[in-house]
C-alpha cells in the first residue's frame, strides 16, 4: 500500500466483481480459522488488513490482546462499530504505520496481492515485528485455483495469475502461486515452516453464492472440499504459508 491509493474507493463494488462474497464470509474465514488454529502461539496478535471486521472477530475469540491495522478508514469505522474496545485498530498503510511492539502471531489475509511491494512489507513484518518465535500466518487467492482455471479455458481470463480489469479496480496488483508467494517470502528471509491450501474450489465465487442459498451443498460437502484441498493445495481456493522470522 501507499498513501497515493484511496483506499476507500478500492473496497467499493464494481459491475464486475464483489470486493468480498458470502463465500468469503461463511465458507473462507471459518476454514482459514480450522487451518491456523493449531498453529496459533500463546501471546498477543496483529491482522494486518481488517476490513470490516469480519476476521477480526473470528481472531477476538481467540486473542485478548489483538492489535489490527486498515487503510480504508471507511471500512475501519465499520470494524469499530462492531469490535468496540475488544481490539486496538489502527488507521495507517503498512509501509509507514508504527507499531509499539512485536507480535507472537501476524495474521495477513487476502493483503499481499494488493501490495505495491509485497516483498517490502515482508520484510518488515520479518525484521520489525515478529516476535522471537512468532509466526505469520499468509493467506492468498490461488492462481491455480480450478474455477481460474476454468474461467482461463472460457476465455474469460487471459491465464491463470492474472489480474482482471475487476480485481484491478479493487487494489490486486498480482495473483500469486505457491511458487511465486513461497519465493516472496524466501525473498524477505523468512522460514516457511508449513505449506497448505485451503478449500478445493472449482466454481467461482459469485456461483458459489448462489449455491450456498440452497440445500444442494451440505455441511459435510464443504468439509470434503476443504479435507480435499489438504490433499491437494495448489487446486485450493487459497494458498497458505506459516512462517517464522528469520533473523
Amino acid at each position: 500500500m501507499n498513501q497515493t491509493r484511496d483506499f476507500n474507493r478500492e473496497t467499493v463494488d464494481n459491475d464486475g466483481r464483489l470486493y468480498a462474497y458470502g463465500f468469503d464470509f461463511d465458507v473462507m474465514h471459518p476454514y482459514m480459522m480450522r487451518s491456523f488454529i493449531p498453529f496459533f502461539r500463546p501471546g498477543n496478535a496483529l491482522e494486518l488488513g481488517s476490513f470490516r471486521g469480519d476476521f477480526t472477530l473470528r481472531l477476538l475469540d481467540h486473542f485478548h490482546d489483538l492489535t489490527c491495522v486498515e487503510g480504508s478508514d471507511e471500512a475501519l469505522m465499520i470494524a469499530r462499530s462492531r469490535v468496540g474496545e475488544r481490539a486496538t485498530l489502527i488507521h495507517g498503510a503498512f509501509e509507514t504505520v508504527s507499531l509499539p511492539r512485536r507480535y507472537d502471531n501476524i495474521v495477513l489475509t487476502h493483503v499481499l496481492e494488493h501490495l505495491d511491494d509485497p516483498v517490502g512489507l515482508l520484510r518488515r513484518i520479518n525484521h520489525d515485528w515478529l516476535a522471537d518465535g512468532g509466526r505469520l500466518f499468509l493467506v492468498c487467492p490461488n492462481a491455480n485455483a480450478p474455477s481460474r482455471q476454468i474461467a482461463v479455458k472460457m476465455g474469460l481470463i487471459a491465464h491463470h495469475s492474472a489480474v482482471t480489469p475487476a480485481e484491478a479496480a479493487h487494489g490486486h496488483r498480482r495473483t500469486y502461486a505457491l511458487d511465486t508467494l513461497e519465493q516472496h517470502a524466501r525473498m524477505a528471509g523468512l522460514n516457511i515452516v508449513h505449506r497448505s491450501g485451503i478449500f478445493f474450489k472449482a466454481l467461482a465465487n459469485f456461483q458459489w453464492d448462489r449455491l450456498l442459498q440452497t440445500d444442494i451443498v451440505s455441511a459435510e460437502y464443504l468439509d470434503g472440499c476443504y479435507a480435499l484441498g489438504q490433499q491437494y493445495p495448489d487446486l485450493c481456493a487459497s494458498i497458505f504459508l506459516l512462517c517464522e522470522a528469520g533473523r
